[in-house]
Formats: C-alpha cells, structure tokens, sequence
C-alpha cells in the first residue's frame, strides 16, 4: 500500500513534455544494473554498527552503436562495509563480477519496448579461511564464499509523457547451477530465486534535457525476491524466503552528479558470509541515478 500511495502522488507531480527522449538499451542496462551508492552511519535497525556501506557498479559496454539492439555490459561490482570497530575494518568485501547480455525487441510503440537479458555472475569474498568455525558458527572474517550463477530476465518498459516519466518492470530467475558453489552452502543458501522489481524516474519539469544530462528528479523502485529449494529446512510458503527492498531517491538542483536516497530492506542480508543474518533496516544515503540519452 505504500509503494502505491507514493506512485499515485508522483503522478500528480508531472508536466507534459512535448517530446520526451525514446528507451534505448543504455537506459535499460542502466536501471537494471544498478546503482552505485554510500550510506550514511545512521542506519537503523539490526545491522551491525557501520560507518558506511559503499557499493560500487562501473558499466563497460560493448555495442556497435548506441542505437544497437544487442548490447554487452561488464561490470565489475563490489560491495564493502566498514565497521565501527577499532581500526575501523573493512572486512570480507563482495566481489561481484558479472556479464550481462541485453536484446531489446523491435516495438511498433515509441513509448513502450520489451527486452530480454542474461547475466552470467560470480560473488565470493576473496577468503580462503574454514567455513566454520569450531563451534559450528559461520566464519564471518575469513570464512571461503563463493558463488556462481546465471540469471536471465524480461523487462518492460514505458515512457509516460503526462508524468514526465519512465517506468520500468523486470522479471527474472537467478540459476546457481550444481557445482557452482562452495559445497558448505547446500541446504542453508537457496541456488534459486525469483526477482521482481517495479521503478518510476521522473525527469526535471522546468529545464530541457540537455541542460539536466537526462537526470531523474525523483525515482522510486520496489523489489521482491523469493527463494525457492532447500533452505534451513523452511517451509515451502515461509514468509522467511521473501526479501523486500523500497528505495526513493532525491536529485536536487545543487547537486550535478549525485543525489540523496532513503532505503528500507527486509530480508537475508546479501553481504557473502553474513547471508543468514536477517535484516530490518532503515538507511540514508548518497547514490547516483542518472539516466544518460
């Protein structure tokens, strides 16, 4: 009900544009593929006490042309925590390699396209220590993560001119194949998951496109995930498997290349050896949004 509240009043918001840029494959890989950010050390909930969380996403891409139908994106991912502990560590960053192949369908619709995407993914921690540790407890410092998996996707996407808007709907299905992962996670990690995410960007109403370089002023973007197979020894419809993610970002004018983001996460934390801890929090951040034509 939320997430509905909130789109209904960005629609509200909106400004006819006469023209309004069409969605090519950069746009889409941009929205799919994520956001770098920084978080501020004011979470709030059960995560351990951090300084910051910093996620870092660089895209290479490979086309022959931005008008290309068929792209390549690689993108070396990683994802680190700094705790506010003596010597403030950084410990067991996320090394999240991946290859991402994108199609986008010939569309009889100028507002409107459908794509399909492939993304061939590795996430360890760079460690090389015992899972376990003695007493049966996950090794957190040094414990050997790793992970390798497939995921192929269909995204929708619309360009809503009476919002100034684009909106975006992906499906996918992320595939550990057997063998891909240390053998220690069998059981207690689920090898398959279902993703859905649904996300408004609403351009700046009061200068040309040029001038603000395609920024979004506001977005917002719900996710859902559920994890099927084996896991702790959950039931099949346990409200466990679900992990939920809402996040509203804020581009001001006084800030060219970045802007402001409140994130709420429910779920199994993503964080390599700390993937059975079960987080509720509320962060604020740094993050960059931009959707470059």
């Amino acid at each position: 009900m939320i997430l509905i509240s909130i789109l209904l009043l960005l629609s509200g918001l909106g400004q006819e544009r006469d023209t309004i840029p069409q969605i090519g494959l950069s746009v889409i890989s941009q929205v799919n593929q994520g956001n770098s950010y920084i978080t501020f050390p004011t979470d709030i909930g059960n995560i351990e006490p951090l300084w910051f969380e910093g996620n870092v996403i660089p895209n290479f891409y490979l086309r022959e042309s931005r008008n290309s139908r068929l792209m390549g994106v690689l993108t070396p991912q990683i994802i680190i925590r700094m705790y506010q502990e003596k010597s403030f560590p950084v410990r067991t960053p996320s090394y999240m390699p991946q290859i991402t192949i994108y199609y986008q369908f010939i569309s009889q619709s100028k507002s409107r396209t459908k794509s399909l995407f492939v993304r061939l993914a590795h996430h360890s921690n760079g460690q090389e220590g015992d899972f376990f540790l003695e007493n049966g407890d996950l090794n957190l410092k040094s414990g050997d993560f790793a992970t390798n998996y497939f995921e192929p996707g269909f995204i929708i996407t619309n360009i809503n001119k009476r919002l100034n808007a684009y909106q975006f709907f992906k499906t996918s299905v992320e595939i550990h194949p057997p063998g891909s992962s240390s053998a220690e996670l069998d059981g207690i990690y689920s090898k398959v998951r279902w993703h859905t995410a649904a996300s408004i960007f609403k351009l700046q109403n009061n200068s040309n496109l040029i001038a603000n370089k395609g920024t979004a002023s506001i977005s917002l973007k719900g996710e859902a995930s559920w994890m099927f197979g084996d896991v702790n020894n959950w039931d099949r419809i346990s409200a466990d498997r679900l992990n939920l993610r809402l996040t509203f970002y804020y581009h001001p004018k006084f800030l060219e290349d970045i802007g402001l983001f409140v994130q709420y996460y429910h779920g199994l934390d993503y964080y390599n050896m700390y993937f059975s801890h079960r987080l509720d929090i509320l962060r604020f951040g740094l993050m960059t949004e931009k959707l470059r034509f």
